[in-house]
């Protein structure tokens, strides 16, 4: 169970890693559409699981390694837009949301 703080974090965190993705995309990601999907942060909030959907996807894990490695570049300017609100900037740490994958293979087997 989410506390209200973890709640208003996650969302926070959320919406400017989205920003910054969206603008980001063309120049480091080589212009593929990445959405923030869910962000969960530890009780702590020392701690922000980042779920990326990717779009196409082709090449997504170059682009999760990419994501990862410039991580310390991320939770930086994460940390430059949020650190007026937040005492500490989350330690980020991205995955791959396969949700949609998952609901798409459902729906394959079903209509089978």
């Amino acid at each position: 169970m989410y506390s209200i703080r973890q709640n208003k974090v996650s969302r926070l965190i959320q919406k400017e890693l989205a920003d910054f993705f969206r603008l980001e995309s063309r120049s480091l990601f080589k212009g593929k559409m990445i959405s923030v999907t869910v962000v969960r942060v530890s009780k702590d909030l020392a701690v922000a699981k980042v779920y990326l959907s990717i779009f196409p996807p082709e090449g997504t894990d170059e682009i999760v390694k990419l994501i990862k490695q410039l991580s310390g570049q991320i939770r930086g300017e994460l940390g430059r837009k949020v650190g007026k609100q937040l005492r500490i900037v989350p330690e980020l740490q991205f995955f791959i949301d396969d949700s949609l994958d998952y609901i798409d293979n459902l729906e394959k087997a079903l209509n089978t």
